[in-house]
This record gives C-alpha cells, structure tokens and sequence, in this order.
C-alpha cells in the first residue's frame, strides 16, 4: 500500500515536472511542486474581505447605537416606574416591575440574537469568499506546478519565493472584487461542484 502511494506521489510530481518543462511560466509565478499561502491575510486584505468588514462595522455601529437607545429608554422607564412606586398598590407595583423584568430580558435576547447574527454573516461571507476563489487557487497551483497548496499557518519555515498570497489576492480581486455579485448569487450546491 505504502508504494503505490510512493508510486502515485512520484507520478504526480513528474507530470508537474513535465508541465513545467512545456512553456516558460508567466513572471512573477513561482514555480514549486508546493507554495504557501496565508489564507487569513488573503481574505482580510483581499476587496471582498475589505467589504464584507466594513458591513459587519457598519452594522455592528447601528446595532450599538440601536442598544444605546434601547437602555436609555429602559433606564427611563425604570425611573418613571420606581418614582410611581410610593403611589401604587405594592401588588400592582410587583406585577409592573416582573412585566418590565421580562420585557428586558426578552429584549436582551433580540439583541443577542442580532450580535450573533452579525458574526455569522461574517462567517458566511468568508465561507462564501473561499468557495468563490477556489478555482482561481486551483488555476494558481497549475500555473506554479504546484501539487499542493499549504496554509502559511502549518508550514514551520518556507523560501518567501512559495508563498503566492499577494499573488492569488490580485487574481481573486481580478476575479470576486469586492463581491457585490457574488453575494447576491446563492452558494452553489453541493452536488454541482
């Protein structure tokens, strides 16, 4: 078993061997059986990640602002009703405060709900952005000759000349820019890809 994985790996690197041989590559394309790239600067410098940021702080901005409006609103009515207090049947005063107790807390979780939902977006934007830029990574790793692509992350120490994350960002920008399509395409499903 250990030799036909030999075998296959070694048929692998000669066909990217001799794929490297059929024309010179483009400048500027390293040309490595591996290359590296820092998936995390990828997307955050890329226009895509530039945009999807500025909507999460965008929408992050109106919903604290949305929260310090809300509590200043609360904070009143908690002052009206503990002023009313003096006045009120200690009966109906406990009824009132519980009622407002539970109105807080049912607003505390709406806008949980909200900061929770702000984050996926980002999740999902991000997921969206890899699948969206894959074949270009794909072509990217032909183009090198690369067999595999590795995540700056997990590579111990590499020849700057691998690492191809400035590179695959202009072609992705080329490709997704700041993704205002993309976004308004549906995911492909899984059986289409």
């Amino acid at each position: 078993m250990r030799l036909a994985g030999f075998v296959l790996a070694a048929g692998l690197v000669a066909g990217a061997a001799s794929a490297q041989v059929a024309g010179d590559p483009p400048v500027g394309v390293p040309q490595s059986a591996v290359v590296v790239l820092d998936r995390d600067a990828l997307y955050a410098t890329s226009r895509f990640g530039q945009r999807v940021l500025r909507d999460i702080e965008g929408a992050a901005e109106e919903l604290a602002a949305e929260n310090r409006r809300i509590e200043a609103e609360l904070e009143a009515e908690e002052r009206a009703l503990t002023a009313r207090r003096e006045d009120m049947d200690p009966n109906e005063f406990r009824q009132l405060a519980a009622d407002f107790d539970a109105r807080v807390t049912t607003i505390r979780q709406t806008q949980d709900a909200k900061t929770r939902a702000i984050a996926q977006q980002g999740e999902r934007a991000q997921a969206l952005f890899f699948e969206r830029a894959n074949p270009v990574l794909v072509d990217l790793a032909r183009e090198t000759g690369a067999l595999v692509i590795l995540d700056r992350r997990m590579v111990i120490a590499s020849a700057d000349q691998v690492d191809i994350t400035a590179l695959a960002q202009a072609r992705i920008d080329a490709v997704l820019g700041e993704g205002d399509a993309v976004i308004q395409q549906p995911a492909r499903p899984a059986e289409d890809r």
